[in-house]
């Protein structure tokens, strides 16, 4: 097969690199990808993800076999749909059915109706009644943006002043623009988060392994929400009982009730859970495999990544088999991220011993790989049991020179305990 990949980050390096790996894989394409992902074996093209003509003519061009989606933007921008309509075979929801992460009030709709288990909320384009609503709840509360905000429209506020300048922020000051339009209230759930993601093809659920994401940016839970600073999978403080469960309440009533509402599903379908004393909750979805979670689950992948697809868009059954070593994912950014960052310093090439690196923010200058985003690439290995795991990677980013470059030193520390 000759695939094609849209998206630019670690994610898709990972899920590109992934499908290289596949035996009934020649070639895998990635537009735009990034200079870093080169050295894999992956083929840049120069089309940006907005040029949805573009990218359909390049697929029948080459004679792309079928297209992977990996972020979400593309998706609510109805890439989906135009692939089709051009006869295309591409994985991935259609616009309709990436508003599950598009817009959190339909999400919290769909779970509403559906019974899915997730927190008490209210919705509020009314900046007044937002914090009205705020001071009868009380503290701790969530504040969430109803669209797009790049991991960033979520404030979980410890006190009432914290929870009434995020509504500000949103609501008056449009810090998110029309994504923070409309707010999400939510009561804050007291527990250990998990993701957990699955293969869907509408009714066809195949759930994945589960890992931790770790969003502040410093040691110890601290500093702003990122997008993601490292994770580790499988989650020893997570019992299988618990995955079950919510494979169970959330996973199949979701892919049934957006068939049942005339949104049926078809991509990666993401939950980001909290495991409460009643059972998991959703937090929020996703349209699509999570970044940093899919360097840690898909490293421990061991069947084809490209058959598991072609399976799905061919209507079968695939066969999914997991290593049960475990795997740590730690994210290097740069300098002041997830604000002002510093840009251009140099970026190493290869990791020692068995480590791989994911590149997400680099660019090319003069041969030589560069910062150019905030989350700069992440470092993933493998050991027989966590600590094992923790050690490799954290002695590989050691022998590095990172220069104006930062990574949190506990990632995989909450399964330790």
């Amino acid at each position: 097969m000759k695939l094609l990949v849209i998206g630019s980050g670690g994610r898709e390096h990972a899920i590109a690199k992934k499908l290289l790996a596949d035996p009934t894989v020649d070639a895998v394409y990635c537009a735009q990808g990034n200079p870093g992902m080169v050295a894999d074996g992956i083929q840049l093209v120069a089309i940006p993800e907005t040029d949805h003509q573009g990218l359909i003519a390049f697929a029948k061009e080459t004679a792309i076999d079928w297209t992977f989606v990996g972020p979400e933007v593309p998706l609510l921008n109805g890439i989906v749909d135009d692939f089709q309509a051009a006869g295309l075979k591409i994985f991935g929801p259609n616009k309709a059915a990436a508003m599950i992460e598009g817009s959190k009030e339909f999400a919290k709709e769909l779970m509403k109706k559906y019974q899915i288990p997730t927190a008490e909320y209210r919705s509020f384009v009314d900046s007044e009644k937002a914090k009205a609503y705020i001071r009868e709840k009380g503290a701790p509360i969530v504040i969430k943006a109803d669209g797009l905000a790049a991991g960033k429209g979520v404030v979980v506020a410890e006190t009432l002043d914290q929870g009434l300048a995020a509504v500000e922020a949103m609501l008056e000051e449009q810090k998110f623009g029309q994504s923070g339009a409309k707010v999400v209230i939510e009561d804050f759930l007291e527990g250990e988060e998990f993701s957990l993601l699955a293969f869907v093809h509408e009714e066809q659920v195949y759930p994945m392994v589960i890992a931790q994401d770790h969003k502040r940016a410093f040691d110890g839970d601290k500093g702003p929400n990122t997008g993601g600073m490292g994770t580790y999978s499988p989650v020893p403080q997570i019992p299988q009982s618990m995955v079950d469960q919510a494979i169970e309440t959330v996973l199949l009533p979701t892919a049934k009730g957006m068939i049942d509402q005339g949104t049926p599903f078809t991509g990666i379908l993401y939950a980001g859970l909290i495991a409460t004393a009643e059972g998991p909750k959703v937090i929020e979805f996703n349209a699509r495999f999570g970044d940093p979670e899919t360097q840690v689950v898909l490293s421990r992948l061991t069947s084809g990544l490209g058959q598991i697809i072609d399976a799905l868009l061919n209507g079968s059954q695939p066969e999914i088999t997991w290593d049960p070593q475990y795997s740590v994912g730690v994210v290097v950014a740069a300098e002041g991220y997830p604000d002002a960052y510093q840009k251009g310093m140099a970026i190493p090439r290869e990791a020692a011993d068995a480590v791989q690196l994911f590149y997400a923010g680099v660019a090319e200058n003069e041969g030589e790989l560069v910062a150019a985003g905030g989350r700069v690439f992440l470092a993933e290995a493998r050991g027989d049991s966590l600590e094992e795991a923790q050690q490799n990677v954290y002695h590989a980013l050691e022998k590095m020179p990172l220069e104006k470059l930062f990574y949190r030193r506990d990632i995989g520390a909450k399964g330790l305990r």
